[in-house]
């Protein structure tokens, strides 16, 4: 009788930038070790004008790497109106899957906030024009953020998915406002850390077919690497992580985390 190998269980980071500096691995070692680690999927995130280059060519040389288009809101700065069209061109890319990295900032106000929320507000517009979901940087903005994300989430078309509240590590509450909106949320190596009650009593509380999981490498390695560079394979550990919080076997936060994000990115099987 031939025995079945029972298949393991699958993961996608939904949140990492495999533009940036790996060293001393390669981008080859880091994706070799992250499929070795069960992760099917990658999603490398988009921050600026000046990557949007790197991360469509990193998504059209790996069939298993998506990516997004958007400028954070700490570079929105140094945007001139002209831009949008360049962001308008480069979402059309057939691997890009959303627009963001997108937010608001208000911790480090590296932009001034009126910036912030207009380039927030263009590139929500741009979401709805292109009906792709947005992926959502938020720190210490939540109030205003809350408008304009209730204002994009009131047009969306029906039937479609607002998009992702990224490596979630606001309050429980404006956590639930979102799912409210429609909206899932991510979480990240920070639901490891020892200081971060507060966001395993959100992922402990919110659903699982809203919850999705990311290393937002190379940061935020998680326990036991921290103070390390995170890397994409290290997404299992936040899975775990996850599992626990929730009492579910990892079997099912594995399966249930990928379900949400090939929804969200419209990735096939």
């Amino acid at each position: 009788m031939i025995q079945t190998q029972s298949r393991r269980p699958q993961l996608i980071d939904s949140h990492c930038h495999l533009n940036y500096d790996y060293s001393p691995k390669t981008l080859e070692e880091i994706l070799s070790e992250a499929h070795q680690a069960g992760v099917s999927h990658l999603v490398t995130i988009g921050t600026d004008i000046e990557s949007i280059a790197k991360v469509q060519e990193i998504s059209q040389t790996y069939e298993k790497v998506f990516h997004t288009i958007g400028v954070h809101p700490h570079d929105v700065h140094a945007l001139a109106e002209s831009d949008l069209g360049k962001l308008r061109g480069a979402a059309r890319h057939p691997k890009c899957r959303a627009i963001g990295e997108i937010g608001l900032d208000y911790h480090y106000d590296h932009s001034p906030r009126d910036q912030q929320i207009h380039w927030l507000n263009l590139q929500l517009d741009l979401a709805l024009e292109l009906n792709l979901p947005i992926v959502i940087h938020s720190r210490e903005g939540e109030d205003d953020l809350l408008v304009a994300l209730s204002r994009y989430a009131a047009l969306i078309p029906s039937g479609s998915i607002p998009g992702i509240i990224h490596c979630f590590s606001g309050t429980p509450e404006f956590g639930l406002k979102c799912i409210e909106l429609g909206f899932y949320i991510s979480f990240s190596g920070i639901l490891t850390f020892k200081k971060a009650d507060e966001i395993r009593t959100a992922a402990q509380a919110y659903p699982l077919e809203r919850i999705l999981i990311e290393t937002d490498s190379p940061y935020l390695a998680p326990i036991p690497h921290r103070g390390k560079k995170c890397e994409p394979s290290m997404v299992a550990l936040t899975a775990h992580k996850l599992a626990e919080i929730k009492g579910l076997p990892f079997e099912t936060v594995a399966e249930v985390t990928t379900k949400n994000a090939k929804r969200i990115f419209k990735i096939a099987e």
